[in-house]
């Protein structure tokens, strides 16, 4: 019994700002599956308060993540306001062949340029790990500001390491908001993939 109620309190979580990122992060998510602008108020907030946990527990690529996701959430709001449809909503793009062959060649390089910088001069976590999370997230991020469908399969690449990586740490509250995330993204796929269908019908 006593395991079972300290397990419980470990996926719960004793940190109040945990909690808050958490908490913060679901809402961000499931207004982005339904195209809502405001969206980004709740991921502002929660990337000013994820820089403050990964540092907290020495996972520097995930903590220098969160002011580049800063911009770029203030980047999308902009964008977004731009590419909004007459019911108010985003509309929903793809990318090219030749984009995405770009993107994926992105990712590699910076994987592997951070995670031997990481490696080599801080006392990182699992520094190619955490950069594998790190580069594919700036990708998706982008993507997602600019509204490409492909944005979510990214973003479940991203959910399945970062899960397995922030249990190992022991932050066992936000692995399983990562694990929310991915079913979350899995959703947000088919949802968009099913709006950029259906304005391919219209037009």
């Amino acid at each position: 019994m006593d395991a079972s109620i300290d397990f419980l309190a470990a996926m719960v979580g004793q940190r109040p700002i945990e909690i808050a990122a958490v908490l913060l992060g679901l809402a961000n998510i499931t207004l982005l599956i339904r195209r809502s602008i405001w969206n980004y108020p709740f991921g502002i907030m929660m990337v000013s308060l994820y820089a403050w946990i990964f540092y907290d527990v020495k996972l520097y690529s995930d903590m220098l993540l969160q002011p580049f996701f800063f911009v770029v959430q203030i980047y999308g709001w902009y964008y977004w306001l731009k590419g909004r449809g007459g019911d108010g909503l985003i509309i929903v793009e793809r990318l090219t062949r030749n984009q995405a062959i770009g993107y994926v060649a992105a990712a590699g390089g910076g994987l592997a340029i951070w995670g031997t910088l990481m490696g080599r001069y801080t006392d990182a976590s699992f520094p190619y790990w955490d950069a594998s999370i790190l580069a594919l997230s700036i990708i998706a991020q982008i993507l997602l500001a600019r509204r490409r469908l492909e944005n979510w399969l990214v973003w479940v690449l991203v959910d399945v390491l970062a899960i397995g990586l922030y249990w190992t740490k022991a932050l066992y509250p936000t692995a399983a908001l990562y694990a929310v995330f991915l079913v979350l993204a899995t959703l947000g796929y088919f949802n968009w993939r099913r709006v950029w269908r259906h304005s391919g019908e219209v037009c």
